[in-house]
This record gives structure tokens, sequence and C-alpha cells, in this order.
């Protein structure tokens, strides 16, 4: 086979693997019910993720700056309770 042909075929298999990697989605594969209160008032951004789709488990995604953590579903009583509590000592100010 033609050294160019290789070097082509090399680069194109390199190409579509980091290519697919993006595509692969990124599961809970267990979760937390004891998350302490100062930990989950840290919380900048929060997504569900459901079982039905790709991953296995029923989860919330509880994003902090440079962390992320698995939080059990129930939780997020929790947490729109602190909201709450939050937007409502801002309005007042």
């Amino acid at each position: 086979m033609d050294l160019r042909v290789m070097v082509m075929l090399l680069f194109l298999c390199a190409l579509a693997v980091t290519t697919t990697e993006g595509g692969i989605p990124k599961c809970c594969v267990k979760t937390s019910m004891d998350i302490p209160t100062n930990v989950l008032k840290k919380v900048k951004r929060v997504e569900m993720q459901r079982s039905s789709g790709v991953c296995e488990i029923s989860a919330i995604i509880l994003h902090m700056k440079g962390k992320t953590l698995c939080a059990h579903p129930k939780l997020m009583r929790k947490l729109k309770r602190m909201q709450k509590r939050k937007d409502g000592k801002q309005k007042r100010h």
C-alpha cells in the first residue's frame, strides 16, 4: 500500500475517534442524598438526568464553580425551597 494512503487512513481514523467522543453523554452512575446545605447554596445550575434516556438512573446534576455532583431527585424539593428563600431575601433589599 502506498505510504500516502496509509497516512491518510491513519489521519481519518484519528479524526473519527476525536469527533465521536464529544457525542458520548456523561451520566451519573450513583446519587447522594446527604449533600450539606452549605454545598447546595453554591449551586449555579441544575440539570435533570432521566432514566428513560441514555442514562440508567434518574438524578439531579448540580453544577457549581469547578465541580459537578450527582444528587438524588428527592433533593429537588429542598433546592426549590432554598431558592425561594434566597429570592425572597434579595427582593427585600
